[in-house]
Order: structure tokens, then C-alpha cells, then sequence
């Protein structure tokens, strides 16, 4: 059955980026999916992680800095990445910040972020 999502809940997270979950654990209680619009301010960086779910980042203004492999890629607007459980990743943002959709399988959770201490 369809379900309208009135209103996204808001996801607490170190370094003032914003987290607006439009299915997942907290909104719908979905441990399956996550889906979130993220809007990260001008600068704004975290700790690498090594996440226990699948990871489809798509980038809707600004740019994403991805650092994986010893190596880093840059995600400008309208374009996308992948990545998977138990890749060691970095995200950062430059200058402008950044707004993206991210799509977690499952469904995104601090806990399963497994992210470094800053």
C-alpha cells in the first residue's frame, strides 16, 4: 500500500551536516532501505568510516569528495557513486558544500556507520 511521507525526520549527526530521512529506521522504521537528502555546509567533513551497508550517493548541487582505495573522487551535480559494504570511505565537501540523496541498504544506522573517532 502506498504511504506518504508528510515530512522527513531529522537524523542527529557530528559536524552541523543536516540528515533529512525519507524512509528508514527512524522515519518508517524500515531496516531494509534508507533514503535521505543530506545538505552538508561549505567545508564540512567526517571521520572515515567503514559502513555495513551499500551506499548510492547522488549529488543534486555543489560537489562531494570521496576518499576510498588510497585514492579520492570527486561527485559534482548530477552525477553518482557507488559504494559497498565495508569499503573504508571518507566524505568531505569543498568550498560551496553540498546537497545529495543518499540510498543505504539497509537502512542507515550511527551504529552501523562504524565510523572513525574524530
Amino acid at each position: 500500500m502506498a504511504e506518504l511521507i508528510q515530512d522527513p525526520a531529522l537524523v542527529p549527526v557530528p559536524g552541523g551536516k543536516r540528515i533529512e530521512e525519507y524512509a528508514g529506521r527512524v522515519v518508517s522504521g524500515d531496516a531494509g532501505v534508507s533514503v535521505a537528502v543530506m545538505t552538508a555546509p561549505p567545508g564540512w567533513s567526517e571521520p572515515a568510516q567503514q559502513p555495513d551497508f551499500d551506499e548510492v550517493t547522488v549529488v543534486l548541487s555543489g560537489s562531494l569528495l570521496l576518499e576510498h582505495d588510497g585514492t579520492s573522487t570527486t561527485v559534482a551535480a548530477g552525477r553518482a557513486v557507488i559504494t559497498g559494504a565495508g569499503e573504508r570511505v571518507r566524505y568531505s565537501v569543498g568550498a560551496e558544500g553540498a546537497r545529495y540523496v543518499a540510498v543505504c541498504v539497509p537502512a542507515f544506522d550511527p551504529a552501523l556507520a562504524n565510523r572513525d573517532e574524530e
